[in-house]
């Protein structure tokens, strides 16, 4: 039995090529009635909606209840695997609370739908993508971001992302970021990046969002995990011993308004519970590069370069995506 972690993605996930995905699971069932009962898109009408369009399916109202259940879909349909761990990245904790056990799974959705129909015309700053890697997967420092981050006001790092920082900040932050950070590329795409209709999470500009949820969630039936659940500090919520109000604390308070360090939670796991695999749930694997990144940053089995990486998973893949079908038949019930 393969002993695995479990990887939550961010709402940014779901894409073009995911529509049309989604499966028929007793998660998506739950979900699609949830929303449903609230007047709104349910998720498999989102999936099954005759074209892939921003408006409906990058606004935070629905990207974020979508990204989650294509991520529920993914665990109802793992086989005879050992959860050793689960993490999640930003908005993917949300998911991985639920994942892991420290909320049932209507909290859970009610905790995504709350967040998401914050954003609904209320985006609050922005979000900057920015590599710290060259193509290698080497470390490619930039003084200018660091110059950008000490003197602009309202810039944060929102999320430390593997070979990549997510910037957060006001609007006009956001726009120096994208006007003074050296031209670079994420593979194909071009950065700095600006990511769609995101507000600056993870951010001291969400404060007053945190403050909102605490109320608006305050019945929330928080838990300790089943699993081990590892948070966006490193921080591991342990089964039987993790505080559940420390759970609520985290999740409506520093992870709102504090960086989101997705790649330490990466080296946390492997250190903690050596896995035999991470599985990246869906929707898609864009998490695939990030966790690889992590993982030659901290020279993890002697990875030292995307090459090592590549060889690695050619001899016997250790990060798995359910979004490839080869990958998934390691994991998934056939």
């Amino acid at each position: 039995m393969s002993r695995i972690v479990l990887v939550c993605p961010g709402r940014g996930s779901y894409g073009r090529e995911q529509l049309g995905t989604l499966p028929a699971t007793p998660s998506v069932a739950a979900a699609d009635t949830f929303r449903a009962a609230l007047g709104r898109p349910t998720p498999t009408e989102l999936d099954r909606a005759p074209a892939y369009s921003s408006r409906l399916h990058v606004a935070g109202e629905n990207a974020s209840i979508l990204t989650t259940t294509c991520s529920l879909a993914d665990r109802d349909q793992l086989g005879d695997v050992e959860v050793v761990a689960v993490i999640g990245n930003s908005m993917g904790w949300y998911t991985a609370l639920g994942v892991a056990g420290a909320l049932p799974l209507h909290d859970t959705l009610r905790l995504v739908e709350t967040m998401g129909q914050y954003q609904a015309g209320n985006v609050i700053g922005g979000q900057v993508l920015y590599p710290l890697v060259d193509d290698a997967w080497a470390r490619a420092p930039s003084p200018e971001l660091d110059a950008l981050l000490r003197g602009t006001p309202d810039l944060h790092v929102s999320i430390h992302l593997g070979g990549q920082v997510v910037l957060g900040g006001s609007t006009a932050a956001v726009a120096a970021a994208m006007q003074r950070l050296p031209p670079r590329k994420i593979g194909e795409r071009d950065a700095p990046m600006q990511l769609p209709l995101h507000s600056a999470f993870h951010t001291p500009l969400l404060a007053e969002t945190a403050a909102r949820a605490r109320i608006d969630l305050a019945d929330l039936d928080w838990r300790a995990p089943v699993v081990p659940l590892v948070d966006g500090r490193g921080a591991i919520f342990r089964p039987h011993s993790a505080d559940p109000l420390a759970v609520r604390d985290y999740t409506l308070g520093h992870q709102v308004v504090a960086p989101y360090d997705f790649t330490t939670s990466v080296r946390v796991v492997m250190r903690e519970y050596a896995p035999d695999h991470l599985v990246l749930l869906g929707p898609g694997g864009n998490l695939g590069g990030a966790v690889a990144q992590a993982l030659i940053a901290e020279g993890w089995r002697g990875l030292h370069t995307r090459a090592d990486f590549a060889a690695m998973q050619a001899a016997g893949p250790v990060v798995l995506s359910m979004a490839r079908p080869e990958q998934r038949a390691r994991v998934a019930r056939a």
